[in-house]
């Protein structure tokens, strides 16, 4: 039986969301925010640990872990491995959430702690850089100072990950890629905590409960990708016909939607 892949949400949730395997998630966190403090760390939150076990009808739920810090501040983890419409404006819905939804009617502003959403995508995200690690803050136009500090956004590729990278961060970033055996056995001998993970990521793989869920899960988020995929074609098909009803050259609209000229002709 093959192991399960990491980079798949619902194992990703499985692994990192668990309250028996904390330094798992700790260990993770520690590598991809090394300026926070240690202390933060001492008393890990997981806010929302139970996995939603349906995952047919209506819109594909994402499947995040959800933490609060010792001192209260919220992190918000999500694995990506299709490009899906508006993320970055999504990505900023949810920010202003993990802020707004800190406090009620009663509240004050001087409560509020950082919201910080890490973002792992297995696709070229930010095609603006080709660092594998890029983080977003509020910050002023010209003098680059920040705001307040309240929102940070880390987005980590997998895709943007070299072969030759090393360091903490690398080597989790390695294991969430990694599609064989081979290669977690390599990692989990240089760390032992990756190694843990590798092993409990076994464990998960011979559980058939666990399995059939994971299935399920690689289902719908095919079916999901082919929806989002049939969509945009569609879109091209429109916006091919409107041009063509138009009178433009058939060569522009061709660079215009990437269809081709007997796709064209055929309207």
């Amino acid at each position: 039986m093959s192991i399960m892949l990491p980079k798949i949400d619902f194992a990703f949730k499985l692994l990192f969301g668990d309250e028996r395997s904390k330094n798992i998630l700790t260990d993770f966190l520690k590598a991809v925010l090394p300026e926070l403090a240690d202390e933060e760390f001492e008393e890990l939150t997981i806010v929302d640990p139970h996995l939603k076990r349906e995952y047919s009808g209506g819109k594909l739920e994402i499947l995040d872990v959800k933490i609060r810090t010792a001192s209260g501040k919220i992190i918000n983890i999500e694995i990506q491995i299709a490009a899906i419409p508006e993320m970055r404006e999504r990505i900023s819905y949810y920010m202003a959430n993990m802020i707004t939804a800190q406090i009620g009617s009663g509240g004050h502003y001087g409560e509020l702690k950082q919201a910080v959403s890490i973002v792992i995508t297995d696709f070229d995200f930010i095609p603006e850089t080709k660092r594998y690690h890029t983080v977003f803050l509020m910050l002023e136009k010209k003098e680059h100072f920040p705001f307040n500090g309240l929102m940070e956004i880390h987005v980590l590729s997998l895709a943007r990950l070299p072969d030759d990278a090393d360091g903490r961060l690398a080597d989790w970033l390695k294991f969430l890629k990694a599609e064989n055996e081979e290669e977690f056995k390599m990692l989990a001998e240089k760390n032992p905590v990756i190694n843990e993970a590798y092993c409990k990521l076994q464990a998960m793989s011979d559980d058939e409960a666990n399995r059939m869920l994971y299935e399920a899960r690689l289902k719908a988020q095919r079916d999901e990708y082919s929806r989002i995929q049939g969509a945009r074609r569609e879109e091209r098909w429109e916006v091919a016909l409107n041009f063509k009803r138009m009178g433009i050259p058939v060569e522009q609209i061709v660079r215009g939607t990437g269809l081709s000229s007997e796709d064209i002709a055929k309207l």
